[in-house]
């Protein structure tokens, strides 16, 4: 419309409408938008107060646990923490973790999340490739860890722990964290890295793997490629790694010797496309493997040990179980037999409920979805979140169990089963769901077999005070010696005593 043809009057009415409707419109505009932004926060979870930037980095990198810890009774089970440019909601308890254990790859991401491992593993394997690779090299491991495997390994671990403790005296004081620790590279060289390893490298390749296990720091996490002396130390390490394992595959190849170890399973995979594994392809995934278990159970068996001691009723029940294997199988372990030691398999599950390895799992959301508490609150989380939870606090979440920072393994017996009452998640020291983890019977087995050799052989009583948690580790496990006196005994059936 032309204004300048209305009369003064007509024209002045006519500014004053539409001055007032584009007053009304931007009004409008703002109430419904703070209708909406105010709809949006409300369904969002409620976020940890910090100072603004670094306040909520600074409390998460002051421990996670006792963050979660204080922040837990206050929030619930749903919140959120904000670390300078990246958010991180935490899922606590297994009413509100299904999504996080389910969902696709393409939904819940691992990849962005543990790239710092590339730089350890190497290139070309599980984080530094794509997910359609990754799952079929996660079916080599699978493969590798079948029954008719683990009952090959089992041989060659009950072998190696035997070996090792007939060298101890008669009587004597030992650090237990030392002795485990090094007796599970041993059994882990042999089953895992092969007998040329175990027999001829190890000393090599043990050192080789401490300077790789060293140049995983905390701050790996956030520069993985730092110019740092422990980072030229692991990628020299990684590469001189690299150049042994590629003599062991071409002598192998070569002469068509084949062993009973995951070196070998891993030689003789292949994609489905029929390509065989690479050298490089195959160093990465042996490192991979040794990285997932061997901390797990060293870490595990020293925490085994130590809550048996204290314990000396549950410790009576695991001596009583190998009396009654014995007398029923006589001196013989197998991995039929292992598999019967369920007093023995509930203590080492009770020890990897209260200390989990891994206190915490990690995905990046890539779609948004929604989550509802026990309460039934329902939160929204929006894509570009990274969702954590953590075994080491979710495990002792005392509306799930009696007691949850006591030992007690019969909390896992037929009668109580206090891990299945509030259903799936609710122990997830293994993970759980699309992500569990593949050698969760190879650590049972591994732990098994050295302790029922310690069982049926030696009495313990713990001298130094009992072991604290190293919160500094990038691998939570024991902190300091656990001096243990130990005598050496024969164990006999109940019978013949």
């Amino acid at each position: 419309m032309d204004f300048t043809s209305l009369p003064m009057d007509l024209k002045e009415i006519k500014l004053l409408n539409v001055g007032i409707l584009i007053v009304a419109t931007i009004i409008v505009a703002k109430i419904l938008s703070s209708l909406l932004m105010s709809r949006s926060k409300k369904n969002l979870p409620p976020v940890v107060k910090a100072w603004p930037l670094l306040g909520g980095l600074a409390r998460f990198m002051k421990g996670p646990i006792i963050m979660l810890r204080e922040e837990y009774p206050k929030l619930g089970s749903v919140f959120t923490v904000n670390l300078v440019n990246k958010k991180i909601t935490f899922f606590i308890g297994p009413e509100v973790s299904s999504h996080f254990f389910k969902a696709p790859e393409t939904d819940l991401s691992q990849q962005e999340v543990y790239q710092f491992n590339v730089p350890t593993f190497g290139p070309g394997v599980v984080f530094d490739v794509d997910y359609s690779v990754r799952q079929e090299q996660f079916r080599f491991f699978t493969e590798s860890l079948r029954v008719t495997k683990l009952k090959g390994y089992v041989e060659q671990m009950v072998s190696e722990a035997e070996e090792y403790f007939s060298k101890w005296g008669e009587s004597g004081e030992v650090d237990l964290k030392y002795e485990l620790e090094h007796l599970i590279i041993l059994t882990a060289s042999r089953c895992l890295l092969g007998q040329e390893v175990r027999d001829q490298l190890f000393d090599d390749v043990s050192a080789l793997f401490h300077d790789l296990d060293a140049g995983m720091l905390p701050i790996s996490v956030i520069f993985p490629y730092l110019p740092i002396p422990a980072h030229r130390r692991r990628d020299q390490a990684r590469k001189k790694l690299a150049q042994i394992f590629a003599k062991i595959i071409a002598s192998r190849k070569q002469t068509g010797k084949c062993e009973n170890d995951m070196l070998q399973c891993f030689i003789d995979s292949k994609y489905k496309d029929g390509r065989q594994t690479t050298e490089l392809e195959v160093t990465g995934l042996l490192i991979a493997a040794l990285f997932a278990g061997q901390h797990t159970s060293s870490i595990t068996s020293v925490w085994t040990g130590a809550y048996l001691m204290k314990n000396k009723q549950f410790l009576s029940g695991v001596v009583d179980e190998q009396k009654n294997l014995m007398k029923k199988h006589g001196g013989k372990i197998d991995h039929d037999i292992l598999s019967e030691m369920d007093a023995l398999h509930r203590s080492i599950k009770e020890a990897l409920r209260l200390h989990p390895p891994l206190i915490m799992l990690l995905r990046s959301s890539h779609t948004d979805f929604d989550v509802t508490t026990r309460e039934g609150k329902e939160y929204h989380i929006p894509k570009g979140h990274i969702v954590a939870t953590s075994p080491a606090f979710a495990n002792r979440l005392s509306h799930i169990y009696k007691d949850p920072d006591s030992y007690d393994p019969d909390r896992f017996g037929p009668d109580r089963e206090e891990d299945k009452a509030a259903g799936a998640f609710s122990y997830i020291s293994f993970g759980g769901g699309r992500h569990g983890c593949l050698g969760e019977p190879f650590a049972y087995l591994q732990i098994k077999a050295i302790w029922s050799h310690l069982l049926r052989n030696f009495e313990f009583e713990l001298v130094s005070p009992f072991p604290e948690i190293d919160w500094n580790a990038m691998v939570v496990g024991v902190k300091g010696k656990v001096v243990v006196c130990y005598k050496r005994r024969k164990l006999v059936p109940a019978d013949d005593l």
